[in-house]
């Protein structure tokens, strides 16, 4: 309490008032801009819960092209079809132009042919056709939404009017459980060629969605689908989020009219003649500028300036002529602890080339011996001594690996990729040869992690399509206290790594290793 004017002594001066206490600052709410419909982001901010759905068209959505002609090409092939059922076919076809046939007698056509087949056989031949021809046509640009929708609980459904024996392959390929397609009548395993069910065909297939929704209490007012065809308006209007995919024009005619978001990919189906020209004449290009880099070579007496001309200029030229470009985060950790031997994850043929953009200079490699007989990188990596390894003949790929390990302690990085071959269905495990080099030479290891690098071509493509990759460069790896004893868990630390920068990009890998995020470009 206060002491009055009367109270206080006359020596002793009256408290100060204390100053008024300053206004805390409060932080701006920073408030994320709302994502793009049919964006990826879209979903990542969207609600969660398997009370959503997510259907997925097959044939033009999921995968370029239609698998209805692999079969097609395959049973002929396989000697399977006749000169009935090829006059059959294409009478089929032109009543089908002249609109007196539509998919209802094209399934009778099929069921028909198919009588008496074994199911299970037929399931078979369709995982084996999958694998071999229509894998490397899904695109990744799907692959990556239904990734998303799967991170957020949502009910993920394969609805196509294709038969059991092309969706379900690709369901178990893209691990999606609900499929929803045309299936046949069976009695002990065998096809009676009549199908079970009404046709999945426009207005059939909304309504078995809608069956699917009231069984599994799904909001189909919240929910999504992706399709392609003209015949597609009942499904699209089913849900509450229709996003048309590589749409038909009839189709893509009312997604405009309704402002729906229409979304058309190209990294999957036949390249176009540019693409085509562009990688033709980017791998032409090797002959002039390895001449430039031989007169460098020649005139330093140096092999190896030779072949840092020739490395990083061809690499460049690779890129601009493809139409490729590298959106790389954590680039001072290529240059910061060399030699080193820098990992990458392997998705197509064409990694090597963004490999060699980002080291440019001083490095080597590992490849599979078959590559030792490819016109342009037997000569290419004979010159750079890469490492040419038989994967069947371990004890052989460990001496041949020797010769690289000594070129490490010269001061010469490399590069390998430890999932020992090419996968783009997820990362395989780590094969342990990269360490063990790293370890024999004492120097570190450098991941290199590649997001997207399945957008410029598929496993096995041999040309590159214009796209950007995006590349995060994790820091450095010391091995110094590595021993035999704890390889398998350093090895399964580091593919924890990629793991991680894979999920959470790009910075769920820096998590893991306690460092500060990477701001996102």
């Amino acid at each position: 309490m206060q002491k009055t004017a009367e109270q206080t002594e006359p020596d002793v001066l009256p408290a100060p008032e204390p100053a008024p206490a300053k206004p805390k600052r409060v932080a701006p709410v920073v408030r994320k801009a709302t994502a793009r419909p049919g964006t990826i982001e879209e979903i990542e901010q969207g609600p969660s819960g398997k009370s959503i759905a997510a259907v997925f068209d097959y044939d033009g959505t999921m995968i370029a092209g239609y698998s209805a002609l692999d079969v097609l090409q395959a049973r002929i092939m396989r000697g399977q079809v006749n000169a009935q059922e090829m006059i059959g076919l294409a009478t089929l076809g032109a009543r089908g132009v002249l609109g007196l046939a539509g998919f209802r007698e094209l399934i009778a056509f099929t069921g028909a042919n198919w009588k008496g087949r074994d199911a299970r056989e037929l399931m078979i031949e369709g995982e084996k056709l999958f694998k071999a021809k229509i894998a490397d046509r899904v695109f990744p640009e799907m692959k990556r939404r239904l990734e998303a929708h799967k991170r957020k609980g949502h009910t993920i459904i394969l609805a196509s009017s294709a038969t059991e024996f092309q969706v379900e392959p690709a369901a178990k390929y893209l691990g999606i459980e609900n499929v929803i397609c045309t299936r046949f009548q069976t009695i002990d395993g065998r096809l009676t060629g009549k199908p079970a069910g009404e046709p999945l065909w426009g207005e059939g297939k909304a309504n078995a969605v809608k069956a699917f929704a009231r069984k599994h209490k799904i909001d189909l007012d919240r929910s999504f689908a992706y399709a392609d065809g003209n015949e597609e308006v009942p499904l699209m209007t089913t849900v509450g989020n229709p996003r048309p995919t590589n749409p038909q024009p009839n189709l893509e005619r009312f997604a405009r009219a309704h402002n729906w978001p229409v979304q058309k990919f190209t990294s999957r189906g036949r390249p176009s003649l540019e693409t085509i020209g562009r990688t033709v004449a980017s791998l032409a290009a090797a002959g002039p500028i390895a001449t430039l880099a031989t007169a460098a070579g020649v005139l330093n007496n140096d092999m190896r300036t030779a072949l840092n001309v020739l490395s990083p200029a061809w690499a460049d030229v690779i890129h601009a002529f493809a139409g490729v470009k590298l959106n790389v985060l954590g680039e001072e950790n290529l240059w910061s602890a060399r030699p080193a031997v820098f990992i990458f994850n392997h998705t197509n043929n064409f990694d090597a080339f963004i490999m060699s953009k980002l080291l440019r200079i001083n490095y080597t490699g590992v490849a599979k011996k078959e590559l030792e007989n490819h016109p342009i990188m037997g000569p290419v990596g004979r010159l750079m001594k890469v490492a040419f390894i038989d994967r069947g003949d371990a004890k052989k790929a460990i001496e041949t690996m020797k010769s690289v390990t000594d070129l490490a302690k010269e001061g010469i990085s490399i590069v390998i990729a430890p999932e020992g071959t090419r996968s783009q269905k997820g990362l395989l495990p780590f094969k342990k040869g990269a360490f063990h080099m790293a370890m024999e030479a004492q120097i570190p290891i450098v991941p290199v992690v590649l997001r997207n690098a399945e957008d410029i071509g598929a496993r096995d493509a041999i040309f590159m399509r214009p796209g950007t990759v995006d590349v995060m460069v994790l820091p450095p790896i010391s091995v110094a206290d590595w021993t035999r004893a704890d390889l398998a868990e350093r090895v399964d630390a580091v593919r924890d790594l990629y793991v991680a920068t894979l999920e959470d990009w790009p910075n769920g890998g820096l998590k893991l290793l306690g460092l500060k995020p990477k701001r996102k470009r």
